[in-house]
């Protein structure tokens, strides 16, 4: 296999960065994710409408520019690993505040900082990763890390499948802390990343904008893309839950299994085409799986019954994470300098503010 083959190339040390990046962009997805399967009870809650509620998604995507580049300057000035550190912190802190949310204005006051703390991880967890392998394991690397936000989304799932009927949606917020434990993994293992320590050891190095001058054409190009991308993955994905409980009237232990179907097809999408896009191009990958995605969308919002939903849900994700499987190492490619953290960040953050989340009444 292609993904283990590649595994083997990289040294323990390396390893060891692609892991904490894995693990820190799916506990990331994990935090983000507990709030679209609860999006009706907190309604309910704080007697309120599902719109109201699924605002809470709009503010979180629309600051993340903020926190992207914010947390992208601070790493490419004192690295990516203790910024790194600090954003994995401040996300799983600001979840757990969630769970003590005693309205919801509080509650939208706190999502949208999670989103500032959320927007900084990917450029720099995905810097870290991308700057510390080969450039020929790139392509596999990148499905892999891409394919943590599903797994931090079915992680979300099956907490939503075992646990909410006893603990509830603020017992699930509260669960979210436990990505704070990251920390101690990456504090003890990770090392810095070398293009930003051969960059820090010179003696003048360049600012932003200086190195962004010639690149604005590729950044505004990347702003574009990302926000197709992100109406891709973000609209079919994070009001499914919703969509399933109040349109369809299916049950928890149904929604929650379908969700969990959902993305166990991103995973494999991710880790294919992201395998295969060494081989064929990213380009051709990205195009071949998004074309692919459009005759799954009846299927996947009008199936019929719960097993087409569930063929419908999955074989739609693997064309939407395949297509993105290829991104984090375009993103990459496309800007290697010592100021690459914010510039792989930030047409990701300011695409996905663009997307508004579809509101359900």
């Amino acid at each position: 296999m292609r993904l283990l083959s590649t595994v083997r190339e990289l040294d323990p040390t390396q390893r060891k960065v692609v892991l904490a990046s894995f693990l820190g962009w799916t506990l990331d997805a994990f935090d983000y994710f507990l709030l679209v399967f609860v999006i009706t009870e907190i309604a309910h809650d704080f007697r309120t409408g599902i719109t109201a509620v699924a605002f809470s998604l709009t503010l979180t995507l629309a600051t993340r520019p903020v926190g992207a580049l914010l947390f992208g300057r601070l790493a490419d000035r004192y690295g990516r690993r203790p910024i790194l550190m600090i954003n994995v912190v401040l996300f799983a802190v600001l979840e757990a505040a969630s769970a003590l949310a005693p309205s919801l204005m509080v509650l939208l006051v706190l999502r949208a900082l999670f989103g500032v703390a959320m927007g900084g991880e990917w450029g720099i967890g995905g810097s870290l990763a991308m700057e510390s392998v080969p450039v020929k394991t790139r392509g596999v690397v990148s499905g892999l890390l891409q394919e943590g936000y599903a797994a931090g989304y079915l992680l979300a799932g099956l907490v939503y499948l075992v646990l909410f009927n006893h603990i509830g949606w603020r017992g699930m917020f509260a669960l979210g802390v436990v990505p704070a434990l990251l920390i101690l993994f990456i504090r003890r293992s990770v090392p810095e990343s070398p293009v930003w320590k051969r960059a820090n050891a010179t003696a003048v190095r360049p600012g932003f904008f200086e190195t962004m001058r010639g690149h604005w054409k590729l950044f505004v190009y990347l702003v574009v893309f990302m926000m197709a991308f992100n109406m891709f993955s973000h609209g079919s994905q994070d009001l499914y839950p919703t969509f399933l409980k109040q349109q369809l009237h299916l049950g928890t232990h149904t929604t929650a299994t379908l969700t969990i179907v959902l993305n166990c097809g991103a995973l494999v999408g991710g880790l294919f085409f992201g395998a295969r896009s060494e081989k064929i191009g990213r380009r051709r990958a990205i195009v071949v799986a998004a074309l692919l995605a459009i005759p799954m969308v009846p299927l996947w919002a009008y199936g019929g019954s719960v097993v087409l939903l569930g063929i419908g849900v999955f074989l739609l994700q693997i064309m939407v994470q395949g297509a993105w499987g290829a991104c984090p190492s375009i993103s990459t490619s496309s800007h290697r300098t010592p100021c690459a953290a914010p510039f792989q960040a930030s047409p990701i953050r300011a695409a996905t503010s663009s997307r508004r989340s579809p509101h359900l009444s």
